[in-house]
């Protein structure tokens, strides 16, 4: 369509010469035919229109070739055509509509989520069970937007349950991890032990094929690497990826390497073997040792750089042709070539400075305040689990849920609280470090901060950045919230911001990553991008308009969670009443645009894995 602004004037024309006689009068020629009219046709184009996303009007003309009065579809001049866009800018409105209470706590009931449009099915990962839950999202069709107490809600039932487990029949299978859906093709993550260690030996991608009706039919298991963690179809659907993250054991006598495995999918049927994307070469004496940057932290004891990476999470391109692999306990991510199933580069995301105002935190949990503050020479780790890719103007970004997390195991562990650490004496957080109510309970790493090796800490590292980030494909920083996280939420909850997602214990979790971004999403709402991060400990979701990656903006919280209900899950140990206390710890998310929705509208699905729920969002612009 072209749209065009056509501006409308009079030509005003002159004739002068000399004055002459009048003439005489001619003879009246013959009537000719009436000319046709032009008809204007003015239509209201809606929120959410793919050329106005806030609404507007389409005004088309053309003449009245039927001499009708009414501006026909075939008498418009497609050339004249205008589309004139509101301006004013609506805020996206989050309204809970659904929600499944698996009546189970603590256990990860609740996890990963997938959803297949077809049947209008969600598929949630029960880890533990070793089984994928199966939800009935046609209920949604004609569910109402849920009152204040969303927390009773529990309208959407389950159908039955995939045992992924008892399908393959293998000794020493141990959790499902992950569910990925591509068309009419599902494919489960599951773990597996060798007898002695839980989940150190190589791992399944088990595979699927869906009917309309949402029967699935197992099809085969393609071995991978050890602990695949996360799995992700390409776009065109011609590959699945697989983030073996590889951890060692407990004892840290056995760390398997990190890998990707790459399994091949032609006419929807997935190969019988994976192809291997390791990291072998980047090891000391490998060919690409020199690429390993010192920013990149490498630290298991006796461990190479192969086994030491452990790939989390997967973003992929929009054109099928390039991953990002979230790299977290190494704060790196390493972006992949599809094309020949290659490693591009290792990316090391380098620290958040805490020095700078807005990066600003509450460090302790021992002050009985809000308290933000900024401390020089004080950083944290990016150390992102989800990660997801868009574009903006033909260029490919990612984004980051800056988690954090440190390697704590009972034969090696990094972590430490920051009055453990010595530091330089010339630290201008020497005095700080040695008082609790202040920086001393922040838990923070030894294996980095001694700049000049002579074996005090000269910078003080923390895990996580408590924030989200977007990067650019080459993974330099584009965007990150700063401490907009703790901020709001300490704004809107007082006291119960930065809780503990296992029992309501406000400013809990200020001196241990605080709210913990982890789970998150990406959706296109009437040609505007948002971002949605679940905050794991403190509960609900933040939603930004990203549309503009240079031009981020906070959009709101959404928190379907009761503060004051008394409840602790320790374990198999339950006090309380956590079933009162709403939706604690989101783990995964799905976005499913209107086209393939039940009710026709964008939704947003949450698995939360301490509450055991799982969630549904609509999401409408107004």
């Amino acid at each position: 369509m072209n749209n065009k602004v056509i501006a409308t004037g009079v030509l005003t024309v002159l004739l002068m010469g000399c004055d002459g006689d009048d003439g005489r009068d001619g003879t009246d020629g013959q009537s000719g035919n009436d000319g046709l009219n032009a008809l204007i046709r003015t239509t209201a184009l809606p929120v959410g229109h793919q050329q106005c996303a806030l609404g507007g009007q389409l005004i088309e003309t053309g003449l009245d070739a039927n001499r009708n009065d009414t501006l026909e579809d075939d008498e418009v001049n497609a050339d004249a055509t205008q589309v004139i866009c509101n301006g004013a800018s609506p805020e996206l409105n989050a309204q809970l509509i659904g929600r499944y209470q698996s009546g189970e706590y603590g256990t990860s009931a609740a996890e990963i989520v997938a959803y297949h449009s077809v049947s209008k099915r969600i598929f949630v990962v029960n880890a533990a069970s070793g089984q994928l839950d199966i939800l009935n999202a046609e209920v949604l069709a004609s569910a109402t937007v849920a009152d204040d107490n969303g927390i009773g809600l529990d309208n959407i039932n389950k159908l039955d349950s995939l045992d992924v487990t008892a399908d393959i029949d293998l000794p020493n299978l141990g959790g499902v991890n992950s569910v990925a859906i591509s068309g009419n093709l599902l494919a489960a993550a599951i773990e597996r032990g060798d007898g002695t260690n839980s989940k150190q030996s190589n791992g399944y991608a088990a595979f699927y094929t869906m009917s309309d009706a949402g029967e699935a039919t197992y099809l085969k298991a393609v071995e991978v690497g050890a602990l695949p963690d996360n799995l992700a179809f390409t776009p065109d659907g011609s590959k699945l990826l697989v983030a073996n993250e590889g951890e060692p054991n407990n004892a840290y006598t056995l760390d398997p390497e990190g890998s990707v495995s790459v399994i091949a999918i032609t006419d929807g049927m997935p190969a019988d073997t994976a192809l291997t994307i390791g990291f072998t070469d980047f090891n000391v004496g490998g060919s690409r040792e020199d690429e390993v940057s010192e920013l990149i932290k490498i630290n298991g004891p006796g461990s190479s750089v192969a086994q030491d990476l452990e790939p989390e999470y997967i973003a992929l391109s929009r054109d099928s042709k390039t991953a990002w692999v979230s790299l977290q306990e190494n704060n790196a991510v390493a972006k992949l070539d599809l094309t020949d199933n290659s490693v591009v580069a290792l990316q090391p995301l380098g620290f958040k400075d805490f020095s700078l105002p807005a990066n600003a935190l509450d460090a302790s949990d021992k002050d009985d305040a809000i308290s933000f503050q900024s401390w020089e020479q004080v950083v944290g780790m990016y150390q992102p689990d989800t990660l997801v890719a868009f574009s903006y103007k033909g260029a490919d970004f990612y984004i980051t849920a800056n988690e954090g997390d440190a390697r704590d195991y009972a034969g090696f562990s990094e972590e430490v609280r920051a009055d453990d650490l010595t530091l330089d004496p010339n630290h201008p957080q020497l005095a700080a470090a040695q008082d609790k109510t202040q920086l001393g309970r922040l838990k923070v790493t030894t294996s980095m901060g001694d700049t000049d090796g002579d074996g005090d800490y000269d910078t003080i590292v923390s895990y996580g950045g408590r924030s989200f980030s977007i990067r650019d494909a080459n993974g330099n920083l584009v965007y990150d919230s700063g401490s907009d996280f703790e901020r709001i939420t300490a704004a809107l909850l007082g006291s119960d911001f930065n809780n503990h997602n296992e029992q309501n214990k406000g400013d809990s979790r200020s001196d241990d990553k605080g709210p913990e971004p982890e789970a998150l999403a990406v959706g296109t709402i009437g040609g505007k991008t948002f971002a949605f991060v679940g905050l794991e400990r403190t509960s609900g979701f933040m939603i930004y308009d990203i549309s503009n990656p240079f031009a981020v903006r906070y959009v709101d919280y959404v928190v379907n969670r009761d503060f004051s209900v008394d409840f602790e899950i320790d374990g198999d140990t339950i006090t309380g009443q956590p079933g009162l206390a709403g939706d604690l710890g989101p783990e995964g998310m799905k976005f499913v645009d209107a086209a393939d929705s039940p009710n026709g509208k964008p939704l947003l699905i949450i698995g939360n894995e301490v509450s055991g729920t799982t969630l549904v969002y609509q999401l409408v612009l107004e």
